[in-house]
Protein backbone atom coordinates (compact mmCIF):
# COMPACT_ATOMS: atom_id res chain seq x y z
CA UNK A 1 0.00 0.00 0.00
CA UNK A 2 1.34 3.63 -1.16
CA UNK A 3 1.38 5.98 1.46
CA UNK A 4 1.78 9.24 -0.32
CA UNK A 5 2.20 13.27 0.87
CA UNK A 6 2.51 16.38 -1.03
CA UNK A 7 5.96 18.11 -1.14
CA UNK A 8 7.19 21.28 -2.63
CA UNK A 9 10.47 20.57 -4.78
CA UNK A 10 12.84 23.41 -5.83
CA UNK A 11 15.24 21.00 -8.12
CA UNK A 12 15.37 21.22 -11.23
CA UNK A 13 12.38 23.41 -11.10
CA UNK A 14 9.70 24.33 -8.81
CA UNK A 15 6.78 21.80 -8.27
CA UNK A 16 4.29 19.65 -6.53
CA UNK A 17 5.19 16.11 -6.07
CA UNK A 18 3.60 13.06 -4.53
CA UNK A 19 6.06 11.29 -2.53
CA UNK A 20 6.43 8.06 -0.98
CA UNK A 21 6.33 8.12 3.24
CA UNK A 22 7.76 4.96 5.45
CA UNK A 23 5.15 2.78 6.64
CA UNK A 24 4.48 3.97 10.68
CA UNK A 25 3.79 0.50 12.29
CA UNK A 26 7.29 -0.98 10.28
CA UNK A 27 9.07 -3.40 12.97
CA UNK A 28 12.37 -2.92 11.49
CA UNK A 29 12.64 1.27 11.45
CA UNK A 30 9.73 1.88 13.69
CA UNK A 31 8.18 4.69 11.11
CA UNK A 32 11.18 6.28 9.98
CA UNK A 33 12.27 4.72 6.71
CA UNK A 34 15.52 3.77 7.53
CA UNK A 35 18.53 3.68 10.26
CA UNK A 36 21.49 5.28 10.83
CA UNK A 37 24.69 2.98 10.92
CA UNK A 38 28.04 4.22 12.19
CA UNK A 39 31.36 2.99 10.69
CA UNK A 40 35.08 2.71 11.66
CA UNK A 41 37.94 3.02 10.01
CA UNK A 42 39.38 -0.33 9.17
CA UNK A 43 42.88 0.51 10.07
CA UNK A 44 42.59 2.60 13.40
CA UNK A 45 39.24 1.40 14.38
CA UNK A 46 38.09 4.78 15.14
CA UNK A 47 34.84 7.07 14.07
CA UNK A 48 34.52 7.68 10.28
CA UNK A 49 31.21 8.30 9.26
CA UNK A 50 27.57 7.38 9.03
CA UNK A 51 25.31 5.55 7.13
CA UNK A 52 21.78 5.89 5.98
CA UNK A 53 20.26 2.51 5.09
CA UNK A 54 16.73 2.83 4.16
CA UNK A 55 14.20 -0.15 5.38
CA UNK A 56 12.22 -2.20 2.71
CA UNK A 57 9.04 -0.89 3.97
CA UNK A 58 9.96 2.39 1.64
CA UNK A 59 10.76 3.56 -1.60
CA UNK A 60 12.81 7.07 -1.31
CA UNK A 61 12.55 7.58 -5.23
CA UNK A 62 8.77 7.58 -5.49
CA UNK A 63 7.53 10.47 -6.69
CA UNK A 64 5.04 11.58 -8.99
CA UNK A 65 5.01 15.54 -10.38
CA UNK A 66 1.95 16.79 -9.56
CA UNK A 67 2.37 19.98 -11.47
CA UNK A 68 5.00 22.36 -11.94
CA UNK A 69 4.72 26.09 -10.35
CA UNK A 70 5.49 28.78 -12.62
CA UNK A 71 8.52 31.03 -12.01
CA UNK A 72 7.87 34.69 -11.01
CA UNK A 73 8.15 37.26 -13.32
CA UNK A 74 10.95 39.46 -12.94
CA UNK A 75 8.97 42.46 -12.38
CA UNK A 76 7.07 40.92 -9.32
CA UNK A 77 10.44 39.72 -7.66
CA UNK A 78 11.81 42.17 -4.63
CA UNK A 79 14.11 44.46 -5.12
CA UNK A 80 14.40 46.81 -1.99
CA UNK A 81 15.54 46.00 1.56
CA UNK A 82 12.42 46.80 3.13
CA UNK A 83 13.45 50.35 4.52
CA UNK A 84 11.21 53.27 4.36
CA UNK A 85 12.77 55.18 1.55
CA UNK A 86 11.28 58.86 2.68
CA UNK A 87 12.61 58.19 6.29
CA UNK A 88 15.71 60.21 7.38
CA UNK A 89 18.64 57.72 6.42
CA UNK A 90 16.18 54.86 5.05
CA UNK A 91 14.81 54.28 8.13
CA UNK A 92 12.13 55.41 10.54
CA UNK A 93 11.39 55.08 14.36
CA UNK A 94 7.75 56.61 14.45
CA UNK A 95 4.39 54.01 14.85
CA UNK A 96 2.81 53.70 11.45
CA UNK A 97 -0.42 54.91 12.16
Amino acid sequence: MIRLRIQLTHWPRRALILTDTPRPNCRMCDGEGGANRDYGDPETGEYAGTDWEPCACWDENRRYVLMPLPRRARWLRRRDTGCDPWAPGGYSDEPPF
